[in-house]
């Protein structure tokens, strides 16, 4: 019941498990032996619905669209002048973390588990749409220990010296990067600032340190079980999901203050002296014109406007309809970030109404849709390449500089590859320009199967050409490999006799194909008709065994036996020979 109410609602029930069946399926039952048997129900929460992210915003919606609770109004109180709280920004703060907003819940009631979901929300937030704190960092603080106004500012690291949450004494802030540089959790946040010269910190008027963003609170403010009253704090680089993430946190946990859903707003005050009061606002309204929005899905012509308020509310979307019937207004609460078109308010009011009761029509644009023939050409080579004895692999597009470079006796510069900007690992440096390095390795890791190894891929290779809007081109190339304790050249030779019988190719030189002998050096060989180099160079084959295949009038590629050195950087130890040639001429 509860996996069909998520997909009805717009989540997926991912798993229902148990701490103890976790760890079981990773390390066994012995391992498994005392934890906790209490049922876990695993969710996926859309990327843009911060507000799913804790149990009181998930169990809130599901709620109301249950119908179960009406909506709650959330409720922004300003204090009298001279009685609310204010958070100064200084100028020092700009070239590090120069936006901050903040907000007060009072009077609220900590359990051991609202505090638990409390943190992890913000942990959730700090992974998510703060980008692990390089555009927002989030602080709350046990307002009762410390006094305003508060000023955010930014000094240099020796200057700064507090006691840092759950730690014993004091550190200055070069002490406190020190000291978290192996801490598991916290080491990832560390580069962020560590190189400024300046770091950001908070303090209150009496100069206790609140927290230093985006690494750690003080100790002095931490929240307890028993804090009443928590002063919520984000600083961050991105004022628009500062606001966002002020908004989710206040809102999520406001139902749990003496007067629910009600936050104390805090003034902000800006270097150049403007102030701002935040929480922005409480709920903005948005007006949907219905005939406009006939075509967006069928549901809109089925229900009634006031049937199509009804299922909005039910997504937490308050409506109502206004004029002379055709127009709807809607209120969007601060826990929807996401809506920001009418696209949106369509969406969910076809996920209300229930994407499974949207009756199926033929659509009214009639088209027929057909194969792109690049892939039918493929498909069909494949068949042919499978009957022919060889066996099919499939590599990554991605692979080192190494692998289509020094292990090809190649330069990079005359690969003509497209590099990878900060490739993850060495294997993902490159997108490749040859199948011939992904063969070999698949080879490679493969030497205890059986001999012969007959391997054939057919895939994109990608090369870099000014000439396209995006700078490179995609070309499809088949790449077949023989590898014995014999070179078997006349295999290869013989495979592509019968790739070109099946493509009707003749053996002549005029309109058909032919294979003419190639030195074993570096040249290059343009392909006139798709200006693309052919990267695969002769210094890749044997001397004297390397042999250039042309079709229609124009060189599609190589085949020939592999250079020693090139199979021995490759960790093999037999002899092979290969056939990559171009396709895209026989479209």
């Amino acid at each position: 019941e509860f996996d069909e109410l998520c997909f009805e609602f717009g989540l997926e029930l991912d798993e229902i498990t148990s701490e103890k069946d976790i760890i079981s399926k990773e390390k066994g039952e012995e391992k498994a032996k005392g934890a906790s048997d209490v049922v876990l129900y695993k969710i996926d929460v859309p990327a843009n619905r911060y507000d799913l992210l804790c149990l009181e915003g998930l169990v809130r919606g599901l709620q109301v669209f249950k119908e179960r609770i009406s909506l709650p109004r959330f409720e922004k109180i300003i204090p009298a002048e001279g009685e609310g709280q204010r958070l100064i920004i200084t100028e020092q703060t700009a070239q590090i973390r120069p936006h901050a907003v903040a907000a007060v819940l009072r009077n609220i009631t900590f359990t051991k588990d609202r505090y638990d979901s409390f943190i992890d929300l913000q942990e959730k937030l700090h992974q998510n749409i703060c980008r692990k704190r390089a555009l927002v960092a989030i602080g709350t603080h046990d307002l009762d220990t410390i006094t305003g106004p508060f000023t955010f500012t930014a000094k240099a690291p020796s200057e700064i010296k507090f006691k840092p949450l759950n730690q014993s004494q004091e550190y200055t802030a070069s002490q406190i990067m020190d000291l978290y540089r192996t801490d598991s959790h916290l080491r990832h946040y560390l580069h962020l600032i560590e190189n400024k010269p300046r770091y950001p910190v908070i303090y209150d008027s009496n100069g206790v340190v609140l927290s230093m963003p985006p690494i750690i609170n003080g100790d002095h403010t931490k929240i307890t079980l028993n804090t009443r009253n928590v002063f919520i704090e984000c600083t961050g680089t991105d004022i628009t999901k500062a606001k966002i993430v002020l908004d989710v946190i206040v809102t999520m946990f406001s139902e749990y203050c003496e007067k629910p859903f009600t936050v104390e707003a805090v003034e902000v005050v800006y270097p150049n002296g403007k102030t701002h009061i935040y929480p922005v606002s409480t709920a903005f309204g948005y007006l949907c014109v219905l005939r406009e929005r006939v075509s967006f899905t069928q549901i809109w012509q089925d229900e009634t406007p006031s049937s199509l308020a009804k299922l909005l509310t039910r997504m937490c979307l308050k409506s109502h309809v206004t004029g002379n019937g055709n127009h709807l207004e809607v209120e969007i609460p601060p826990t929807r970030a996401d809506i920001i078109h009418a696209c949106d308010i369509v969406e969910d009011a076809a996920i209300a109404y229930g994407y499974n009761n949207i009756q199926m029509v033929i659509p009214k644009t009639y088209t027929i849709a057909n194969q792109l023939p690049l892939n039918k050409l493929t498909e069909l080579l494949r068949l042919d390449l499978a009957a022919a004895g060889f066996t099919e692999a499939l590599t990554f597009a991605l692979c080192s500089q190494e692998d289509i470079a020094d292990k090809l006796g190649m330069d990079i510069s005359a690969t003509n590859a497209v590099l990878i900007a900060n490739p993850k690992t060495a294997e993902f440096q490159v997108a490749r320009t040859t199948l011939l390095p992904g063969l070999l390795k698949t080879i490679a890791a493969n030497r205890k199967m059986p001999l012969p190894l007959k391997l054939f891929e057919i895939s994109d290779i990608v090369v870099k050409d000014p000439n396209t809007d995006v700078g490179a081109r995609n070309y499809r190339h088949l790449c077949a490999i023989y590898y014995n304790k014999s070179p078997g050249f006349e295999i290869i030779h013989g495979l592509l006799d019968r790739v070109m019988q099946v493509l009707e190719v003749p053996p002549n030189e005029e309109n058909g194909y032919a294979i003419k002998a190639a030195e074993g050096k570096e040249e290059r060989t343009t392909l006139y008709r798709f200006q693309h180099t052919f990267d695969t160079q002769c210094t890749a084959f044997f001397p004297g065994r390397c042999a250039e295949v042309f079709a229609k009038g124009q060189s599609i590629g190589k085949l020939g036996v592999v250079h020693p050195d090139v199979i021995t950087k490759f960790e093999l130890t037999m002899p092979c020979s290969v056939l990559e040639i171009n396709i895209e001429p026989f479209m």
